[in-house]
């Protein structure tokens, strides 16, 4: 294995970075139920996206689906997420770590009497805000021809 191609081609580095306050307020949704853009295509031109998901108790989530150009990676800051990961459910706690390639199949929903926050993490990147955005907007003719535009692909 070896690193990607190059990228940068300059000889001095540049100023370029990035920085989000903890402060700043979600993105979508509400402060105990939404998200947070931390890293999105657009910033990492494409490599990844990075979002801090925030949910409230007995939030629920998604059901059982797969992307088919995207992995999806969950790491759990707080409280207990329940995480399909396409055999059985894992009831997680902070630091726990959950890998989902493209193709894999998984889930994941807070059914605790607790808030719950993790960390979604994208490769590689893709313009997930407005499937976040939009989605609860959909309507039931059109959910899976906006699913798919956002390759994301439900069994159930």
């Amino acid at each position: 294995m070896s690193y990607p191609e190059k990228v940068y081609f300059g000889e001095t580095g540049e100023v370029s970075a990035t920085f989000r306050p903890a402060s700043t307020p979600v993105d979508t949704g509400q402060p105990d139920n939404g998200i947070h853009y931390l890293a999105t295509t657009e910033t990492t031109r494409g490599e990844f996206g990075l979002y801090r998901v925030i949910m409230k108790p007995k939030a629920g989530g998604p059901t059982t689906h797969f992307h088919r150009t995207i992995s999806e990676s969950f790491y759990i800051l707080d409280g207990s997420v329940r995480i399909y990961n396409g055999d059985q459910w894992i009831d997680t706690k902070p630091g726990d770590f959950v890998y989902v390639p493209q193709g894999g199949l998984h889930a994941f929903r807070n059914d605790a009497d607790a808030p719950a926050e993790m960390l979604l993490l994208f490769t590689p990147g893709a313009p997930r805000e407005e499937y976040f955005e939009k989605l609860s907007s959909v309507s039931k003719d059109d959910l899976t021809a906006f699913r798919e535009k956002h390759d994301s692909y439900f069994v159930d």
